[in-house]
């Protein structure tokens, strides 16, 4: 008894009141985020006039192009170590056509077996199919994501801006901006690198693509053209 009368006249420790501190900055820094990814963002064709100058816009990239068959020998020729040139709409058939691979048959039920769960419920966020804009020299990749958490479920706007630099000997996507719903990711470093490859860049690249990128010698853009250029 009596050395809980001491603590309790002595107070907290130092290091309980340095863990109470961390713990308060970290629950208003994700309620400030929270916030932030809720602000709303308006998908438009194009930017109005007068629009506000904190307001939050998504253009997305176009989807027609040419032939099926014009997009799948670009592709070829790209895996077979070739320099091309990608308008934005061919690029979008192509991520469209690499990012939906074919379902796996589902194997015969055995007695005794769990039923399997149901579609929609194994993942707390669910990006949709990654979109890209080509535009004044930058591209910009978007995405749609669907959270469900504690029930609450919500669809957020993805998107980031920017261009490609070479890290490592290979390119990399170097955003300038980064924007997850209405919260700017791009000054958190370490933060947006893990958000970008969970939210945009899930889908891995085929492996022929991915070799071919590897090897690349430069990658541009002029104007709404994604240039890849072989060594």
């Amino acid at each position: 008894m009596l050395k809980k009368n001491t603590k309790a006249q002595r107070g907290p420790t130092w290091l309980e009141v340095g863990l109470g501190a961390f713990l308060s900055v970290i629950l208003g820094i994700a309620v400030g985020a929270a916030y932030m990814v809720s602000r709303p963002v308006l998908k438009v064709t194009s930017i109005p006039k007068d629009a506000a100058a904190n307001a939050i816009f998504y253009i997305e990239g176009s989807h027609s192009t040419g032939s099926s068959a014009d997009v799948a020998e670009k592709r070829k020729a790209f895996a077979d170590g070739e320099s091309v040139s990608v308008e934005e709409g061919e690029l979008n058939a192509l991520i469209g056509s690499v990012s939906q691979p074919e379902a796996p048959k589902p194997k015969a039920a055995k007695p005794g077996d769990k039923a399997p769960a149901a579609p929609g419920n194994e993942r707390m966020m669910e990006p949709g199919t990654l979109n890209a804009r080509i535009k004044d020299g930058k591209i910009q990749f978007g995405d749609t994501v669907a959270f469900n958490v504690f029930g609450f479920s919500a669809s957020v706007f993805v998107q980031a801006t920017g261009v490609f630099t070479k890290r490592r000997s290979v390119f990399e996507f170097d955003p300038e901006t980064f924007y997850v719903g209405g919260c700017p990711a791009q000054r958190l470093p370490f933060v947006r690198d893990f958000l970008m490859r969970k939210l945009l860049f899930s889908q891995p690249a085929p492996d022929d693509l991915a070799a071919a990128w590897s090897k690349l010698s430069d990658v541009s853009i002029e104007g709404s053209t994604l240039r890849l250029k072989a060594p």
